[in-house]
């Protein structure tokens, strides 16, 4: 049998992250995962070059049915601190958009350093690796070890056995970090709400986020032609205190919709309720659109075009004879509707392009059944960090910092219990 302080199951960001940082304090350590490679979220985001955090995290970039929770893990390892740990490994970084901040040459260096860090803490690493069973194994009814017998200590806190395919693993301590339902191709899987569920704890329904929305419909077709276009945007959905708007780009598709505006949008967005888009925000579209028709000849479409995607003025004028014209012959009325339109045109979208698109899993472990300073579960010597709880951040780098920051706060609360477990026994 196979002894272990803590076994991390889930080599992605936080697991890897959470592996270093408990080796480095002196924890025995086992990372493992079913894929053989590690970290492919990171592999993949940003285009290959990682947005890795965001230099203004707070707990209102984060959406929960717990929103404080997260709080005490920002706050104690913010992204100063991970950007700390990328410059001691000499790694080059740079601020793309809104804080943003990207690896300068690949994301594989950010991967690399998290496995120096594993390595600097002596974690052994098994991949690829199946985990088949976790079980419980009860403690002696008195609390203590069987007849009082200290030497048997390391005993005493092997409190869980774990079935895998190269054998059975005792530990005191199990942490999931096997993340969400998003990108099932780089091996998602439900597995840590599996283990949830074994262990009576609670879940809140889990749901693709930073994902495409899709449109079906005559109502689509004029713009299913505008694949490839983008532009920049406001966009919105809710109403009252409910109401969610961000501005960032939005990009057209095939299918729908897509671009950072439309992945921001859609973590707020619920089935069969509009979203709303002002396709030209800086502009003050009707005085501008009545000052031209008193001053040009130029064809509706032509002067768009000066304020939108030439593409997108056209689809848009195709659609109403009266905006064929030039400019000066279409009626007051005409330009009112289509200044109103463009600037807060409403459409519905009939669904998403689901998790094999979404960049993130809404939802997630309860964390009302989860200490937020240790992230502890309720089932002592449980841990959970990373995507698998119910804390999902916008687009720009916060999950990540999500993911780094729960990670910290897990490893400094496994070394806390380890510590505490082995402290002298008065008999």
């Amino acid at each position: 049998m196979h002894q272990f302080d803590v076994v991390i199951i889930g080599a992605g960001a936080a697991g890897l992250f959470c592996a270093g940082a408990a080796g480095q304090l002196g924890l025995k350590v086992l990372l493992l995962d079913h894929s053989d490679k590690v970290a492919e979220k990171i592999r993949i985001s940003g285009g290959g070059r990682a947005n890795f955090t965001n230099r203004d995290v707070s707990p209102a970039n984060f959406l929960s049915d717990n929103p404080h929770f997260c709080r005490s893990a920002l706050s104690r390892y913010t992204p100063r601190d991970f950007i700390g740990l990328m410059d001691r490994y000499g790694i080059a970084h740079h601020e793309k958009h809104k804080g943003q901040l990207f690896c300068s040459h690949s994301a594989q260096d950010l991967i690399d350093m998290l496995l120096r860090e594993c390595d600097a803490g002596g974690v052994q690493r098994w991949q690829p690796c199946q985990v088949h069973r976790i079980r419980q194994i009860p403690f002696d009814s008195s609390g203590l070890p069987p007849n009082n017998d200290t030497s048997r200590r390391n005993d005493f806190l092997d409190s869980y056995e774990i079935d895998s395919d190269r054998g059975v693993i005792s530990t005191s301590a199990i942490v999931i970090a096997t993340g969400g339902l998003s990108i099932p191709k780089i091996g998602a899987t439900d597995f840590g709400y599996r283990i949830a569920k074994q262990f009576d704890l609670r879940l809140v329904e889990p749901r693709p986020a930073l994902v495409p929305l899709t449109f079906d419909g005559a109502d689509w077709a004029p713009y299913a032609q505008l694949s490839g276009l983008a532009l920049p945007v406001v966009i919105e959905t809710g109403v009252k205190k409910a109401k969610t708007s961000f501005a960032e780009d939005l990009l057209f598709t095939h299918r729908g919709l897509s671009g950072p505006a439309v992945l921001q949008i859609s973590s707020f967005w619920r089935e069969n309720t509009p979203i709303k888009i002002n396709l030209a925000p800086n502009v003050d579209l009707l005085p501008l659109l009545l000052r031209l028709k008193a001053t040009s000849r130029k064809l509706v479409t032509n002067e768009l075009a000066t304020l939108v995607p030439s593409r997108l003025a056209e689809a848009w004028t195709l659609q109403d004879p009266t905006l064929q014209r030039a400019i000066c012959d279409v009626p007051d009325k005409a330009l009112v509707q289509l200044a109103q339109r463009l600037s807060n045109w409403e459409l519905t979208p009939t669904g998403s392009e689901g998790y094999k698109k979404a960049e993130v899993t809404l939802g997630g472990i309860d964390t009302r059944d989860v200490s937020s300073q240790t992230m502890e579960s309720k089932q002592a010597g449980l841990y959970l960090i990373g995507e698998v709880l119910d804390v999902t951040g916008w687009l720009g780098g916060y999950n990540f910092q999500w993911a780094w920051a729960s990670g910290y706060a897990c490893a400094q609360g496994l070394k806390a219990r380890l510590t505490a477990q082995q402290s002298p026994i008065n008999c």
